[in-house]
């Protein structure tokens, strides 16, 4: 294959290595032609990235243990002993819904962990010239209070009493630890600069090395939901959030504003289009005509006439323009991403290779 024959084109660290968004990072990375080392929280996970990756670039992937993002100088090790990088994509942040702890789930691994891999670059890695992080439209909008349109401009608020409150703790984390960032470099100085991407919920085709589809990563959890029957009689509501993008544009933000000179110290909203689950069901139902009985409204469930559209009539508007501008993105729409989705998890149902 000529892929293995491309030169490379520098170093990457890859944070949080072993998620969703990061699996189709490292995709589009191998694929321009860049070595990468990837961060696990242990043996087991870097293995899976590993095996996780096309054959062809196997040989162009590796990966370091940081078992906790929060401890201090738990970066220094990676960046001295795997170096020179050329350039740092930070995904690695909780995403769950289980919040025992505020303030350890989740607060101090999204801040200390940004804030500490930053200050282990200018220490430790001279070579750097950008990183790229990954944030979240969650920085950006105000659900108590929305937008009539949303773009880069928009910061969404937060206190830390309010960031206690379970419910609010992973928007906290995104708010608080690209506040961090871009602090850290007004402040500091380095000789790098930052990059933001901020995107929404994220469908895609699933990982490779997936162990079981009890695995997924949670925006795509109400996508297997339906494949597999367990909405059978009636659809979840779609909120609280009805825009999407598709994780290959996501993957594919990330790799350009790594490289566009004119892409550091500027935030991106990375946001594809509206969904909401009886449109997803509609898709599914139209292009998998053999799922119609695991599917709401086929079968024993309701019919499909009957199923209601939850979409709000009052949906804040979203201003993707800048990525399309400067990034360049041709975003992919909802039946593109719910296909392929769906055939990724049909594949591995079925033990099945699939590529998208």
């Amino acid at each position: 294959m000529g892929e293995t024959n491309k030169p490379f084109k520098g170093k990457v660290l890859l944070t949080g290595g072993s998620g969703f968004i990061a699996s189709h990072i490292l995709d589009v990375l191998l694929e321009a032609g860049f070595e990468v080392v990837a961060t696990a929280r242990s043996d087991a996970k870097g293995h899976g990235i590993v095996e996780g990756v096309k054959p062809a670039f196997r040989s162009s992937a590796t990966y370091s243990i940081v078992a906790d993002v929060a401890k201090e100088g738990v970066f220094d090790t990676v960046l001295r002993s795997h170096g020179p990088f050329d350039y740092v994509i930070h995904t690695a942040s909780p995403y769950h819904n289980n919040v025992q702890d505020p303030v350890k789930d989740f607060l101090d691994p999204a801040i200390k962990g940004t804030t500490g891999l930053l200050k282990s670059i200018r220490e430790n890695a001279p070579t750097v010239m950008r990183v790229v992080f990954l944030s979240s439209s969650a920085a950006i909008l105000n659900p108590g209070n929305h937008a009539k349109v949303y773009d880069e401009t928009y910061w969404a608020p937060m206190t830390w009493e309010e960031a206690m409150v379970p419910k609010n703790t992973y928007r906290a984390s995104k708010i608080f630890s690209e506040e961090a960032a871009w602090n850290f470099i007004s402040h500091e100085k380095p000789s790098f600069d930052l990059a933001t991407i901020n995107c929404t919920f994220n469908f895609g085709p699933i990982q490779r090395a997936l162990p079981h589809l009890d695995n997924i990563n949670t925006s795509n959890q109400r996508i297997r939901d339906m494949v597999l029957g367990r909405m059978k009689f009636g659809l979840e509501p779609t909120a609280p959030v009805f825009t999407f993008v598709d994780v290959r544009d996501v993957a594919e933000a990330h790799l350009v504003a790594m490289l566009l000179p004119e892409a550091g110290g500027e935030r991106f909203y990375v946001v594809g289009g509206y969904f909401s689950n009886k449109r997803i069901v509609d898709i599914i139902r139209e292009k998998f005509p053999e799922l119609g009985d695991r599917l709401p409204g086929g079968g024993e469930g309701l019919g499909s006439e009957d199923l209601k559209d939850d979409f709000p009539e009052d949906v804040y508007g979203f201003d993707n323009s800048k990525s399309r501008r400067m990034l360049g993105l041709k975003y992919r729409g909802l039946e593109r991403v719910v296909v392929d989705t769906v055939q990724s998890m049909l594949n591995r149902e079925g033990g099945l290779e699939y590529d998208f």
